[in-house]
């Protein structure tokens, strides 16, 4: 597949990077691809969404020498032709380490921003939004909304067979309208180039009068376990396949495990979602329950 083979540019390879701010590193990789399998229309999206990064270890220099470390946080816009690839978003911001920026640590963050907002607009052909964020960034409690959907199912009856995306085994049953909060954190993925695994949390938020069996979606979860796709992309196969089995509002957001100091959180939402603001507080460098 051609999104395969731009992927390849730099996973699973041996590459040591630049030791001078390069955005030739940069690498974008066309959604349409994979979209087309799972019909979703790249034309007339059945959700709204981010892809949210965050990047733990981000360091630059002043220009007298004195580094410069923050979490940065990127976001972009799902409706975006291109998403960016994440090995060279590594390489790139690891090209900032010895590069020298601004007369101190204001300006050098100042500098960063402006230049990584630039570059990645133009490799993206999109609005990419960066932040550098503080140790007293508000904390949030949003997560306490959510329930671990393993306490509504029995275990010692489930019994999981499928490892490879297998959205028949979804099942819901008419119900009183009402919302489900819901969370699973041994959602398990790989990646379509290297094949290395990814580990993630997904939270569901969904209000509909019709009840997904949480028997049905741990075993549809479950079935990920084999697949090979990138962050995103497995965001909106969840999504669309829970779009298509309810009437109503819709939120699916997965947050990985951080991987070369780097997080992916994609999030997927319907414009019937009436409090997208309070949600998306779950876009965060999430572990540490930080605000973004």
């Amino acid at each position: 597949m051609q999104t395969d083979k731009i992927a390849s540019k730099y996973l699973g390879k041996k590459f040591d990077g630049s030791v001078k701010y390069d955005p030739s590193l940069l690498v974008a990789i066309p959604r349409i691809e994979n979209r087309k399998q799972y019909d979703i229309d790249n034309n007339n999206l059945p959700f709204e969404g981010w892809d949210i990064w965050h990047a733990y270890e981000f360091s630059a220099m002043s220009e007298n020498g004195i580094p410069v470390t923050r979490l940065l946080k990127l976001k972009y816009n799902c409706n975006s032709e291109f998403l960016v690839e994440s090995k060279s978003l590594k390489l790139y911001l690891n090209s900032f380490n010895m590069s020298r920026f601004g007369k101190n640590t204001q300006e050098c963050l100042s500098i960063c921003k402006r230049t990584i907002e630039t570059d990645l607009n133009k490799a993206l052909l999109t609005d990419v939004t960066v932040n550098f964020l503080e140790n007293n960034t508000e904390r949030v409690e949003i997560f306490n909304n959510f329930q671990n959907i393993m306490q509504y199912v029995d275990e010692n009856s489930l019994k999981i067979e499928n490892f490879k995306e297998t959205p028949e085994v979804l099942a819901t049953e008419p119900a009183e309208m009402q919302e489900y909060y819901l969370t699973f954190d041994s959602l398990r993925s790989n990646c379509r180039v290297t094949h290395q695994p990814d580990f993630g949390d997904v939270f569901i938020y969904y209000k509909s009068d019709k009840h997904i069996q949480e028997d049905s979606l741990v075993k549809y979860l479950c079935s990920f376990r084999s697949e090979y796709h990138f962050h995103e992309e497995c965001c909106e196969m969840i999504y669309k396949r829970l779009y298509d089995i309810i009437d109503g509002e819709l939120f699916v957001c997965c947050l990985y495990t951080r991987r070369g100091g780097i997080d992916i959180c994609p999030a997927r939402w319907n414009c019937r979602v009436k409090d997208v603001d309070k949600l998306l507080d779950l876009t965060i460098f999430a572990r540490n329950g930080v605000k973004q």
